[in-house]
């Protein structure tokens, strides 16, 4: 017999250029946070054809983006009546203390980290993790602190959580590689080492996004020529990154901005397939076999 072939998965691009044309659309620029949510988004898209638990990867495709997996069972248990009033106090624009969020923190070894995408349950504590960054300018100037950022990242959450899966997903404007050759030979190397060590990520990720300087929402040139500088350790203040409540989803979905993704310029050990099949079996081989019973079935009937 011949060796056994490795398994695919097939992630949906096209849902993630439509993602991407969104910040563009409405302008965003990374203050925001709605650029990198993109990518959150996507993420938690792909886990989800993956076959998890819909409400058990966070963000969730719908407000509250984080709802506790005990909340959401409640949820589905109640009868409909009370199911609705508890729905329609959850789903409000404001979060409920402790209980509802648009992002998740989670205690690393040192410090408490917003994490971008997760997976956790009382019971089985953190599965998942997965940081998400994104550059759209400036490489030069803040390569090295998302690098630092990073690792620094990977430290504190692994050492507490050594079972979870842990990954990294970076997201590039593939203007840098005719601008900055030099800054994104660094990077892309630095990625790669990044997923290779035995006390950092267990799988990283590149998505080389193209699109033009007509739609790029960047900032003032003021704010491009200076490096952001690196957050301090502890809780993250909450960034707001909810749509407005009069947005026009059809009519954005026609006008969206065009985003190519550039898969051949990315090396194989950062494409998404690739990190998507190392984050779904890294979950798969730390869990019983009677758990995450409709991954393991999607995983083995065909490619994802």
């Amino acid at each position: 017999m011949g060796p056994k072939a490795e398994l695919l998965f097939n992630p949906d691009y096209g849902t993630l250029k439509r993602l991407l044309g969104v910040p563009l659309y409405l302008k965003a620029d990374s203050r925001t946070g709605v650029p990198a949510l993109a990518l959150d988004v996507w993420i938690s898209y792909e886990l989800r054809r993956a076959g998890f638990e819909p409400d058990a990867i966070w963000p969730r495709p719908s407000h509250p983006r984080i709802l506790p997996a005990p909340i959401a069972n409640l949820l589905k248990a109640l009868p409909s009546k009370e199911e609705n009033q508890l729905r329609s106090r959850l789903t409000r624009s404001s979060a409920v203390a402790g209980v509802t969020s648009s992002s998740a923190s989670i205690l690393g070894k040192n410090y408490v980290k917003q994490v971008d995408v997760i997976m956790t349950d009382w019971a089985t504590g953190p599965e998942l993790l997965i940081s998400t960054k994104r550059m759209d300018s400036s490489y030069g100037k803040n390569a090295a602190n998302r690098v630092e950022e990073s690792y620094g990242d990977a430290k504190n959450l692994r050492l507490r959580h050594p079972l979870a899966a842990l990954g990294f997903v970076f997201g590039l404007r593939s203007d840098v590689l005719q601008k900055e050759p030099d800054t994104a030979e660094w990077l892309i190397d630095l990625l790669g080492k990044l997923g290779r060590e035995d006390d950092a990520y267990h799988a990283t990720c590149l998505v080389l996004m193209e699109y033009s300087d007509r739609v790029a929402t960047n900032g003032s040139d003021e704010e491009r020529a200076s490096a952001e500088p690196v957050p301090e350790p502890g809780p993250e203040v909450e960034v707001a990154t909810e749509l407005p409540v009069n947005f026009d989803v059809n009519r954005a979905l026609k006008a969206l901005p065009v985003v190519e993704i550039l898969e051949d310029k990315v090396p194989e050990e950062l494409a998404p397939g690739r990190f998507l099949s190392a984050m779904v079996a890294r979950v798969l081989g730390a869990t019983p076999v009677n758990m995450h019973k409709e991954a393991r079935r999607r995983r083995g009937a065909r490619p994802l």
